[in-house]
């Protein structure tokens, strides 16, 4: 069973309530976040792209504005280079389409997976040294290209680098030394002696923070009128869907992008963004973060993974209704097609750790030569959910051997890998995703060192369930759940807040779904509350826990409605169930214990 843990942090609960309109719950709830100034608590309830910061405050902002300009007015060729993934395509649309407003001559290219890898490379380079390229723009890549850049001025041309992974570093007796690509300009929030408030931005918000800036928009205000406002607001969706795709933390101004940006995103004028929320069956209702994670940005993400993310950019600038249709239908069909791909994948890998010594490293080095390497990263992160453990799937490329790495709060992933970069031909990523090149003969040698250094003990590893507030199922109400809304958009950084209650009795209960993985019942408090409560996790292990706890026959009268003795103390939020036009109000049930 997990670990509980009961949020114990203090404040002045009434006081907040008070003063901000809302109720103790919630004060507590927002203080469970971390917010704590009255600043920070306006913010969070009620900050506005107003609150945005200025782009002027990321290093050598200016700089690179004042570069852009000089080679729009001269009509120099310009090209973007960015990345196969959500964040690189929505990166790359932004650059693309802002400067083209702005009247430069720019193309884009997105390196294809299997054939350029990540980033920049020397012959993307070449290629466009060939072309006549005379400014090349990266996005969300080009911080580690140190090498890749120096060709690029030897061969005369300017480059710009916008980018918000970590930069590459050597360690030694404690002290980083950080390693700069020698560009003409480098934008991103982690480099030193940057000093913009908010480092968590993903690729395509420092790209549009570029193009604002470019526009010479310190504060974005939609209401105004003009050409620049114009691009900034259509732009602006692309924004909420990068956060979400990069899996950045809800906080800070990343909530006020998502929150506002989800907006747009409904209403969106942008024919190909419109059309893939159409083939996903989602117009015309509310988008959450849910939908672009789990519905919309893979559709994005099977393009670079088994096409080429080109195909993604030209849904997002194609002004034809009707080609939109038909890469927005395509793009669904290749997300299907990965999906079983991906099942396939995960079972061998599971398959691969259950039978050999595997099952025993703190770390997983997972080997599947056969996988297509761009689903290593979806995989990884399956594995992690698993085992509860940092995972890395490798695959066979056509000269080395490609992975990609997701990890768990405990091991920064990046940093660990820099304690071991002379196994890797190339790596780079953050704290909890990663990518990675070797050669083949040093996947033994990989497996073990990164075990070797990883500090990880079995607590780290247990799961742990963080419950906002011990509350009474009979507080739920439909107006609560209306207060909890203030909160959102839930994700990464911003959790759906968890309440609990013990001695929940389960009155009835009954599987639904075609393979039975819902469990309904109607549960009931000490005192006879009654409520409707829904169980979306792993039923059959759920049933067999209280077939071991209260014995067969117990189980079978709650199946069947009548009276029993199953009572559990339950983690729990309260929602609205919709159907048929009718809302009742239930309680979804995440955790147990006994």
């Amino acid at each position: 069973m997990a670990n509980w843990f009961v949020a114990a942090k203090r404040a002045d609960f009434n006081m907040i309530g008070e003063k901000f309109g809302i109720s103790p719950v919630l004060a507590r709830i927002i203080r469970n976040r971390d917010v704590i100034t009255e600043e920070e608590i306006q913010l969070f309830l009620h900050g506005t792209i107003k609150e945005l910061h200025s782009p002027f405050l990321l290093k050598d902002m200016e700089k690179a504005v004042s570069i852009a300009k000089e080679k729009i007015k001269d009509g120099k060729k310009i090209r973007v280079i960015g990345d196969y993934d959500i964040d690189g395509v929505c990166a790359s649309y932004i650059l693309e389409k802002g400067l083209k407003e702005a009247g430069a001559v720019v193309d884009t290219v997105i390196p294809h997976r299997i054939k350029y890898g990540y980033g920049l490379n020397e012959e993307l380079i070449r290629e466009a040294y060939e072309a006549e390229v005379d400014t090349i723009i990266t996005c969300d890549n080009g911080i580690a290209a140190k090498e890749q850049i120096a060709l690029g001025k030897e061969l005369g041309m300017t480059v710009i680098v916008t980018d918000h992974h970590e930069v590459p570093y050597t360690e030694e007796n404690g002290e980083r030394k950080y390693f700069l690509p020698e560009a003409d300009a480098v934008i991103d929030p982690k480099q030193e002696y940057c000093h913009y408030p908010y480092k968590g931005i993903c690729g395509a918000v420092v790209a549009y923070k570029f193009i604002q800036a470019l526009y010479g928009q310190e504060q974005l205000e939609f209401e105004k009128e003009g050409v620049e406002v114009s691009v900034l607001k259509q732009l602006f969706p692309f924004t909420a869907f990068a956060t979400i795709g990069d899996v950045m933390e809800l906080t800070g101004e990343n909530r006020i992008f998502v929150k506002y940006g989800l907006k747009a995103m409904e209403r969106t004028e942008n024919k190909g963004l419109k059309a893939l929320i159409l083939a996903n069956g989602l117009s015309g209702g509310k988008l959450s973060p849910y939908h672009v994670g789990f519905v919309l940005g893979p559709c994005i993400n099977a393009t670079g993974r088994l096409d080429t993310a080109e195909r993604a950019l030209q849904l997002f600038s194609t002004e034809d209704e009707r080609e939109a249709a038909v890469i927005a239908g395509d793009l669904k069909a290749l997300n299907d097609s990965r999906k079983d791909l991906t099942v396939k994948g995960l079972e061998q890998a599971v398959s691969l750790v259950e039978s050999t010594d595997l099952k025993k490293d703190n770390v997983l080095v997972v080997y599947l030569p056969e996988c297509h390497e761009s689903l290593a990263g979806i995989i990884a992160g399956r594995l992690r959910e698993k085992y509860g453990k940092p995972s890395f799937v490798l695959t066979k490329g056509e000269e080395e051997v490609k992975g990609s790495g997701r990890s768990i709060d405990a091991f920064h992933m990046y940093e660990h890998m820099t304690k071991i970069k002379d196994l890797f031909l190339k790596y780079g990523g953050h704290k909890l995703a990663a990518g990675l090149s070797l050669k083949e003969e040093n996947i033994e040698e990989f497996r073990k060192r990164i075990n070797l250094g990883s500090n990880l003990t079995e607590k780290d590893f247990e799961e742990t369930v963080h419950i906002d507030v011990p509350m009474p199922i009979a507080y739920c109400s439909m107006d609560f759940v209306k207060e909890l809304e203030r909160l959102e958009p839930y994700g990464t950084g911003n959790k759906k807040p968890l309440f609990a209650e013990k001695n929940i009795s389960f009155l009835s209960g009954k599987l639904l779904g075609k393979d039975g993985k819902v469990l309904k019942c109607l549960v009931a408090d000490e005192k006879g509350y009654q409520i409707e409560a829904v169980y979306f996790g792993d039923t059959t292990k759920m049933l067999a826990d209280l077939r071991n706890q209260f014995g067969e026959k117990q189980v079978d009268l709650l199946l069947k409605g009548y009276n029993n003795q199953v009572k559990l103390t339950i983690a729990y939020y309260p929602d609205i169930n919709e159907f048929r036009g009718k809302k009742t109000l239930q309680i979804v049930i995440t955790n147990y214990c006994f």
